[in-house]
């Protein structure tokens, strides 16, 4: 079995302490608890009481998608070396920490709107809109836009990381490179949100065709290939649960960001990382699958 880590998790050394006096590991140094409970500074003036709330559910946004993108990262190294249940079993932890992030949401449907305008003004002009890991989540899994870039402040760190992101190749790319290598007779499609050529979509439909129809026969394979339906299908769902909360919380006000605030939110609705994945199960025949039972 290969192995895809390195001592740097996530951009984070791992230390070596030493375990003796004053200086052994202990859970809040280990976790640096002081340092994390530092970081939630209200801009309101006063302080308004449900800033703190609004804050840290965003910032443990950020860790979970750190945890996403170093988990999808892994995911993208085993599907190039053919590590197909390898790359299936962690992307199945991924789909666990996006189920939790999409009903995290919920959490800011407890304060009223009276009380998010409290607050609200000082944001301006962030927005969520900025956060630099959701779009690497994006391109990593395929959806890619490159025209966002230029709605995003970005220091030169954020900048490169994003330019990394398109100039690799998406989970997307790295699904139908494996599956060429499986024997399937795919095209691997071109990186982007272009729409297909009819031929290439058509013979990419019948290729996947044989891995619907006879699940059995690749089993970790097709586990893959319906687990990132699910990827997908998540970014869908927390994108849907998020409009709706803002659209509770503010109306059809403007976003913070100078975006449209939800009339452009429900915009992003209708993106998909993955649309031959969903469209290949319209291909079965609803009177050749019911005849085998």
């Amino acid at each position: 079995m290969s192995t895809y880590g390195d001592e740097k998790s996530g951009g984070c050394p791992i230390a070596h302490p030493s375990k003796s006096g004053d200086d052994k590991l202990t859970y809040n140094s280990y976790l640096k608890v002081s340092e994390l409970l530092s970081l939630q500074c209200h801009e309101s003036d006063p302080p308004a009481h449900d800033e703190l709330l609004f804050i840290t559910i965003h910032q443990a946004y950020e860790l979970w998608f750190k945890q996403i993108l170093f988990e999808l990262d892994t995911v993208a190294a085993a599907m190039e070396q053919d590590e197909v249940y390898e790359a299936s079993r962690l992307l199945q932890r991924v789909l666990k920490i996006e189920k939790l992030l999409v009903n995290q949401i919920h959490i800011l449907e407890t304060m009223t709107p009276r009380d998010f305008l409290r607050f609200r003004s000082a944001l301006n002009p962030a927005s969520g809109f900025q956060s630099i890991q959701f779009r690497e989540v994006e391109f990593l899994s395929g959806i890619r836009d490159r025209s966002v870039l230029e709605h995003i402040r970005q220091d030169d760190e954020e900048r490169r990381r994003l330019e990394d992101r398109l100039e690799a190749p998406s989970l997307r790319t790295r699904f139908y490179e494996l599956l060429q290598r499986q024997g399937f007779e795919v095209v691997v499609p071109p990186e982007g949100n272009k729409e297909l050529d009819e031929e290439i979509r058509q013979q990419n439909l019948d290729a996947l065709w044989k891995l619907y129809r006879y699940p059995e026969e690749h089993f970790h394979l097709y586990t893959l290939s319906e687990s990132m339906v699910e990827h997908d299908q998540n970014i869908l769902l927390w994108r849907f649960h998020h409009v709706r909360v803002v659209e509770r919380l503010i109306g059809t006000k403007m976003g913070t960001g100078g975006s449209a605030g939800v009339a452009y939110l429900d915009s992003t609705l209708n993106r998909r990382a993955y649309p031959v994945l969903w469209e290949v199960r319209g291909t079965l025949s609803d009177d050749e699958i019911y005849g085998e039972l």
